[in-house]
């Protein structure tokens, strides 16, 4: 029995392990909306948290993350048959029409749930699905951001500093305050963090490359290719200081950072002197623990550990 002919739940079962993992993901999805939500919280110096808010807010954003995955197959169709014939689509395990039905679902749910639960968030879920529509249509200048690989980096990045109003506007636009002094740091963190992430996924050796694939090592070389990501990396460490301040974290945090920074960093040190492989991978890897401790370390801890100091008082 072939992949094509099982029944639609299993196909979809496969589809989410292949491209999107409902597990990682939703953890993901979760601390990211959590520190959101606290960091704005944090600024007002307010602390009282709805539960219900925050899981309607993860469940939304989990959704605007499980849309990016499916306007991307759409996006990346032509690339995908011609070059990557063995995922999920091109092979015949999810067809197209099955796709659109699918985002369907997760917009109306979602749109669904902000009606019911937090109403106040309706326009900003509205504002959000038109930038990812805009988007997936590469903005209507396609084969000038093909063209331009920086600029097409900044406007598909975009798209996670315009998630995350949503989710600190969880907080300030669901309780009707204006956006709280400092907040647009951290929407530039998120912005920085998206790059991090966007390039550390695309630094590979030579002998990793796929022919279709434009990689940033493939575009600006191993090494421009790294020490862009190292650049960035650097940058963002330094907005995460100023949005540090503007919290009133003391110097604990700051010292964390820094070692945070050294940490993360050590990968692309070993790619810069050994183009082996499993350095370009573990960049990847950094990325994602770059942003997960870049989050928790702005809001979530800090959240959490007034939680608990306000239980044990």
């Amino acid at each position: 029995m072939e992949e094509k002919d099982f029944n639609i739940f299993k196909r979809l079962w496969i589809y989410q392990g292949e491209r999107f993992p409902f597990f990682s993901y939703g953890l993901m999805v979760l601390t990211f909306a959590f520190s959101a939500m606290s960091y704005s919280k944090i600024l007002r110096g307010n602390y009282d948290f709805s539960v219900l808010t925050l899981i309607i807010g993860a469940m939304t954003s989990f959704g605007y993350f499980f849309l990016l995955r499916i306007f991307d197959e759409f996006k990346d169709a032509e690339d995908d048959a011609k070059y990557r014939p063995y995922r999920a689509v091109p092979r015949g395990l999810v067809s197209f029409k099955e796709l659109k039905w699918l985002a369907i679902i997760v917009m109306g749910t979602q749109c669904l749930l902000n009606f019911i639960f937090i109403p106040k968030m309706l326009w900003i879920w509205c504002l959000v699905i038109i930038y990812m529509f805009i988007m997936a249509k590469e903005f209507f200048v396609r084969d000038w951001l093909r063209k331009h690989p920086v600029a097409y980096l900044v406007s598909h990045m975009m798209v996670m500093p315009v998630i995350d109003f949503y989710t600190t506007g969880l907080d300030w636009n669901n309780n009707s305050i204006v956006m709280p002094k400092g907040l647009i740091i951290f929407l530039i963190v998120t912005f920085l963090n998206g790059v991090v992430i966007e390039i550390g996924r695309k630094i590979r050796a030579k002998e990793a490359e796929e022919t279709g694939v434009e990689t940033y090592s493939y575009l600006w070389g191993e090494k421009g290719a790294t020490l862009t990501w190292l650049s960035i990396l650097f940058i963002t460490f330094i907005f995460a200081n100023i949005a540090c301040f503007f919290a009133g974290f003391g110097r604990t945090t700051f010292f964390f950072l820094i070692f945070f920074l050294s940490f993360c960093s050590i990968p692309a040190i070993q790619f810069l002197k050994d183009r082996q492989q499993k350095y370009a991978a573990r960049i990847e890897t950094m990325a994602g623990i770059w942003t997960l401790g870049m989050y928790l370390s702005l809001g979530g801890i800090p959240m959490i550990i007034h939680m608990i100091k306000g239980f044990f008082a």
